[in-house]
């Protein structure tokens, strides 16, 4: 078990790590390593969990969306941008690989639809 809780620390703090420079870097993403965070964290370490969802980053990037509320429209836009983007590269990449193509092409789609029209858009927060 000591075993099983490391792992997620280290895999936690890797997703810290890497959705840190997402959020500044833009063509890296923050969301999906914020997301593997916040799962790492919950599974490892109520401290670490705690920590992590009081942090500025959680709750810019990630709150609403774990609470069911949805997403900015900025944000959703960032997200499906930097997708398109880093999947436009592999398929250049790939032109050789039909099959590859074809399965990028479809995770594209469902990408591109699930967050226009399964997740919420919510407005953004006055500060």
């Amino acid at each position: 078990m000591k075993v099983k809780k490391i792992l997620f620390v280290a895999l936690g703090c890797i997703g810290l790590a890497l959705g840190a420079l997402g959020a500044v870097l833009p063509l890296l993403p923050a969301f999906p390593f914020l997301l593997l965070a916040a799962y790492s964290f919950a599974r490892s370490s109520e401290r670490l969990h705690r920590w992590f969802t009081s942090t500025k980053l959680y709750k810019d990037n990630l709150e609403s969306y774990i609470q069911g509320r949805g997403m900015t429209r900025r944000t959703k836009i960032r997200i499906m941008v930097t997708v398109t983007v880093l999947m436009s590269v592999g398929f250049i990449l790939m032109h050789q690989v039909p099959v590859g193509r074809a399965v990028l092409a479809a995770v594209w789609l469902f990408h591109i639809f699930y967050f226009a029209r399964g997740v919420k858009t919510i407005e953004e927060p006055t500060k």
